[in-house]
């Protein structure tokens, strides 16, 4: 059986909010590496399950997905905001 890791979305690189970075998704580890396609050179892999992602609005919700189903699963944690605070004068020092 293929296990999952459940993560917080994290922060979008292209946003400044933080819209949708409390859900929780669920989502299967790889069965098999990814290969390039003989004919396009695109990587791929006969393993769907990497395209599926599940999105929850809590851990909890996650887990007892991932328990209901019987799918075994380990819990990324989210890393810690780091908060940097400067003044729009910094800009010109």
């Amino acid at each position: 059986m293929n296990s999952a890791r459940i993560y917080q979305r994290p922060k979008n690189a292209m946003q400044s909010g933080r819209y949708r970075t409390d859900q929780w998704v669920l989502e299967y580890d790889p069965l098999e590496p990814q290969r390039p396609d003989p004919l396009t050179g695109w990587p791929g892999s006969g393993d769907t399950r990497n395209q599926l992602r599940l999105n929850f609005p809590s851990l909890d919700a996650a887990k007892a997905y991932a328990e209901r189903e019987g799918i075994p699963f380990h819990v990324v944690p989210a890393p810690t905001r780091k908060l940097k605070l400067q003044a729009y004068a910094d800009n010109f020092r």
